[in-house]
């Protein structure tokens, strides 16, 4: 983990008063992660990660040879025509080897085909979209979310 810290810019309607947000340990490794993954080599971009829709429980799970490695949890709006990305989880074996990369860029690459827009609640998803503006048009322009990450 870096010494960086990460302070994300939020709405006047996510209730901060102040505006910002600050991350735990955990987040801030996931955002570090996400941040460097575009020099990485031998990531999960090459192995077989599934990224499964759970409904029941509000997630897209990666799975890699039967095993969940991590999630990334949601809320449905607009009639299933808008997500809010809630929370990015990478299972502490598999932190640092790209995965929670990986998941971002295969969800909004999902969302993009299905027409569906994203809010993102989630830093760790803001950050990936920070780093990979080509994902700018996934976000809903009347419900952003988190606006901007602030290092």
């Amino acid at each position: 983990m870096t010494n960086e810290t990460y302070d994300f810019e939020y709405p006047d309607e996510a209730g901060y008063p102040d505006g910002v947000g600050t991350l735990s340990e955990t987040q801030v490794a996931l955002a570090d992660e996400v941040s460097t993954d575009a020099s990485r080599e031998g990531s999960f971009t090459d192995l077989p990660l599934l990224l499964v829709q759970e409904p029941a429980k509000t997630t897209w799970s990666a799975i890699v040879e039967d095993e969940e490695i991590g999630d990334i949890s949601y809320d449905l709006a607009d009639d299933g025509r808008r997500v809010i990305l809630k929370s990015t989880t990478v299972y502490p074996d598999y932190r640092g080897q790209g995965v929670a990369s990986e998941m971002i860029r295969r969800l909004l690459v999902e969302l993009r085909k299905q027409g569906v827009t994203a809010t993102i609640e989630c830093p760790i998803v803001r950050t990936f979209i920070d780093q990979h503006p080509e994902f700018a048009d996934v976000v809903d322009p009347n419900h952003p979310g988190i606006l901007r990450v602030r290092r």
